[in-house]
């Protein structure tokens, strides 16, 4: 496998894979592949990673900087990210998280959130703050990673681009 940055030529296959990632979630609202796009057009891609295995396509992960009410800098948001089917429970997912977690570290980032399963993203150090929110979603599963000890507080807010339907 190779975690690499993605490229123009994978902007097609990043939409597949995030098309048949979420099509049988019943959470999902199926706009994924929308909010990516809308994010790299608004130049709010910040980083944007690709998995490949044997020369294909298979994994993706997004970050994009969010807003927090505090005036708190340098956050961002984890997501969408996505794997083929096929390729899911194989280590992918946890690959593309630790790598983009690390780059995030690397270019000054204060910290991440996100919106997901705390069961899941537990593992990797990601945790809900009573005192940080994001309006809308149900706190339990509004989850943050500060970088160092300044934990920030108020809303959240994702870049506009998490609107996207199409």
């Amino acid at each position: 496998m190779i975690i690499r940055n993605e490229t123009i030529s994978d902007v097609e296959a990043i939409s597949k894979i995030t098309i048949a990632a979420f099509q049988n979630l019943a959470i999902s609202n199926h706009t994924e592949q929308f909010i990516i796009n809308a994010l790299r057009n608004a130049n709010a891609l910040t980083i944007s990673i690709v998995a490949e295995v044997d020369g294909k396509v298979v994994g993706h992960i997004a970050f994009s900087p969010i807003a927090i009410s505090d005036g708190s800098l340098n956050w961002y948001g984890l997501g969408p990210i996505s794997v083929l089917p096929k390729y899911q429970k194989q280590g992918i997912g946890k690959a593309l998280i630790l790598k983009g977690l690390s780059s995030l570290k690397d270019m000054g980032g204060q910290g991440c959130a996100l919106v997901g399963d705390p069961n899941y993203y537990k593992r990797f150090g990601f945790k809900n703050i009573p005192d940080l929110i994001y309006e809308g979603i149900p706190q339990e599963v509004f989850l943050v990673m500060p970088f160092d000890k300044k934990i920030p507080q108020g809303t959240a807010m994702f870049h506009k681009g998490f609107l996207a339907n199409g």
